[in-house]
């Protein structure tokens, strides 16, 4: 099982430049990849999401990627036509000021931007070594997300544990509620209506009441859903909408509990599975 939350960084480095990877994930309930490049990198950007494919399943990643360009090794090239087409516009500069044209310095002319420039290499060349990074990066971010994950299975794991405590308690709290349940009515009955009162009727009253107070179902579903919970915390894949739909349910047949509640010291157990619940559910949003 792994977090969404991870941080990893690549670096790969040739004569020619440096590449810097870093990626951060987030979390997310689906997948959204965003890839920031240098402009120089701009036609490497789909292998990027090519590489990346299949690598994460759910959560927001950022990728960031950075070039520096070395000055050892570079070759110089220089645009002779602009050269040419400086030269002139600054000899008629000259004229006007009543100068000569072959006064002019070449240093001025070649000092002018675009005429001196560093030859790179194409950055399609460079795939590999920004591949390199980025292979680096995203095996420090899945390493990371690794052991997020483990210490969040634990802790769901303790929480899982303490909700069926709870699930038991209140399994235990309902044995006999029937028979106390009809012990209260009846004894209400007498009170308000003393000899008056129907015996069929009582007895359907007490089973429409006992009926509905019966637990019993929603407490096989919780024990249910907890072993599938339990299970799927020692799952490899990811398991994060899963993990969302069994504490859906988990909360549904609480809440169902709670309406039933006959006695104070069940409804207050229910509070606490719910506040249990609420617990698991913030920390499974961090499930990938």
């Amino acid at each position: 099982m792994n977090s969404m939350t991870g941080f990893g960084r690549g670096e790969a480095a040739s004569s020619g430049a440096t590449v810097v990877v870093e990626m951060k994930t987030v979390n997310n309930r689906f997948l959204d990849l965003q890839v920031r490049v240098p402009r120089e990198y701009a036609a490497l950007e789909p292998r990027i999401h090519q590489a990346l494919k299949g690598a994460i399943q759910r959560g927001r990643l950022e990728v960031f990627v950075r070039r520096q360009a070395h000055d050892v090794g570079r070759k110089v090239g220089v645009d002779a036509a602009l050269a040419e087409r400086v030269h002139a516009a600054i000899a008629e500069v000259a004229i006007r000021l009543g100068k000569k044209a072959e006064d002019v310095p070449l240093d001025v002319v070649l000092a002018q931007p675009g005429v001196v420039y560093a030859v790179e290499e194409e950055p399609l060349e460079e795939w590999a070594l920004v591949q390199k990074a980025l292979e680096g990066a995203l095996a420090e971010l899945l390493a990371m997300r690794a052991r997020e994950g483990a210490s969040l299975a634990k802790e769901l794991e303790h929480h899982l544990a303490a909700t069926m405590v709870i699930r038991d308690d209140v399994e235990l709290l309902s044995e006999g509620l029937a028979d106390r349940l009809q012990r209260r009515l009846e004894e209400r009955m007498e009170r308000l209506i003393g000899d008056r009162v129907d015996p069929s009727r009582l007895a359907q009253e007490i089973a429409v009441l006992v009926d509905r107070a019966d637990l019993s179902e929603e407490l096989a579903r919780i024990r249910s859903h907890c072993a599938q919970l339990a299970e799927t915390l020692r799952a490899a894949e990811p398991v994060g909408r899963k993990l969302d739909f069994l504490l859906q349910e988990l909360n549904r047949e609480a809440n169902t509990i709670g309406s039933k509640a006959a006695e104070h010291t069940i409804a207050a157990r229910v509070v606490e599975l719910k506040s249990m619940l609420e617990r698991m559910r913030e920390q499974a949003a961090n499930v990938e």
